[in-house]
């Protein structure tokens, strides 16, 4: 049976952290400490997150966003935030707040395309 919620949900739970910002798909990761003694204690290794100003030219402004340097690489790949946004699934975004930024970017794009359409 499907569910009543957003397929980004439905994919593996994040932390809240990773709500606010762009992680892609970067998790808490847990493990052990294995000094030369052998006592194991626990550990956990946190996503290298970095505080960024990122521009969009569909909307021509910066945006103070948490990313992790694995997604600052794929921005740089991909050629800018509004590529990166529109070519990844909903499903890898996972986080509320890049959602958001994706639907301000579909509609900036929506209204340019129907404003020169209508020039022409």
């Amino acid at each position: 049976m499907l569910s009543a919620q957003p397929a980004y949900s439905l994919a593996r739970a994040t932390f809240k952290r990773a709500q606010r910002g762009l992680f892609g798909g970067k998790h808490i990761q847990f493990g052990n400490n294995n000094p030369f003694s052998k006592k194991k204690t626990r550990r956990n290794w946190l996503p290298n997150v970095q505080s960024k100003k990122l521009y969009s030219e569909a909307l021509q402004r910066f945006f103070d966003l948490k990313v992790t340097t694995s997604v600052l690489r794929t921005i740089d790949k991909k050629g800018g935030l509004d590529k990166y946004l529109l070519e990844t699934k909903d499903k890898n975004l996972a986080s509320a707040k890049a959602l958001d930024l994706k639907n301000l970017v579909l509609k900036q794009q929506q209204r340019t395309t129907t404003t020169t359409a209508a020039e022409l």
